[in-house]
């Protein structure tokens, strides 16, 4: 049985001071469980001080919301996966489709990095998700695919044994319209289906595979009822105690 992960993306919110502030108020608020993992991916800005408030020995793990392909170099604003490690982190995001949106990455850009987080010891939960219009035209399982691939090419058994996979529908994403449990199982079991093509069927029943899209406390019980889905890539929800505590309570009730 896999261990439900619920990740907290706070994208570009909170300083540092109230990183720690709120930290301080999840440890207090959640006990400690082993039947669900967590992280926080708090900015750049505020990992030192989420690193202090979670101590060296918390049951929430530190992750980055990005990361350079390169260990050091000339390339102002960015940062490196041996200064994440550095830091305490232990997971990082590659692949948001913000990033992919907005900023223009590329699969080859998300491999760059992906290879670059499992080089220097990190952890990577990958993001692939369709547009509206490319789910509208029938083409979600493909752009999915598309995407895993540019992504993952290459990679050995081993590498993909730490890696996690998000599905994050692009159309879900921060809109209030979450896809249904039926949708979202149906692309996570094509997801685990090209893992096992692609590598092995040990890798691909243990590798843990994230819903992503306006995930909500009134949401998370039925996504995590369901056996194809991991857990939770959060975005909104996660900036706010009491939603954030809740959907993690909820992924810390022993899975049947």
């Amino acid at each position: 049985m896999r261990k439900p992960l619920i990740v907290g993306n706070w994208k570009m919110n909170k300083t540092a001071s109230e990183a720690a502030a709120f930290i301080r108020d999840l440890r207090e608020r959640v006990p400690a469980s082993p039947h669900a993992d967590v992280v926080l991916a708090p900015p750049f800005t505020a990992l030192e001080s989420a690193r202090s408030a979670l101590g060296s020995s918390s049951w929430i793990s530190l992750g980055a919301q990005n990361v350079h392909w390169e260990p050091q170099g000339a390339f102002t604003g960015e940062v490196s996966a041996p200064m994440l490690r550095d830091l305490g982190c232990r997971y990082v995001i590659v692949g948001h489709s913000e990033r992919r949106t907005l900023f223009g990455e590329r699969d080859e850009h998300v491999q760059k990095k992906v290879r670059a987080a499992l080089k220097h010891g990190l952890s990577p939960i990958l993001c692939v998700g369709e547009s509206l219009a490319d789910r509208e035209a029938g083409r979600t399982e493909s752009v999915v695919t598309a995407q895993l691939n540019g992504s993952l090419t290459g990679l050995s058994a081993h590498d993909l044994a730490t890696i996690t996979i998000a599905y994050e529908p692009v159309w879900a994403i921060g809109t209030g319209r979450s896809a249904t449990v039926e949708q979202a199982a149906i692309v996570h079991r094509s997801i685990r289906l090209f893992v096992e093509t692609g590598w092995n069927s040990d890798i691909a029943s243990a590798m843990r595979i994230l819903y992503g899209g306006s995930v909500t406390p009134q949401n998370i019980a039925s996504l995590l009822a369901c056996d194809a889905i991991d857990g939770a890539l959060v975005g909104g929800a996660c900036l706010n105690l009491d939603s954030f505590a809740t959907i993690i309570s909820f992924a810390q009730i022993p899975r049947a």
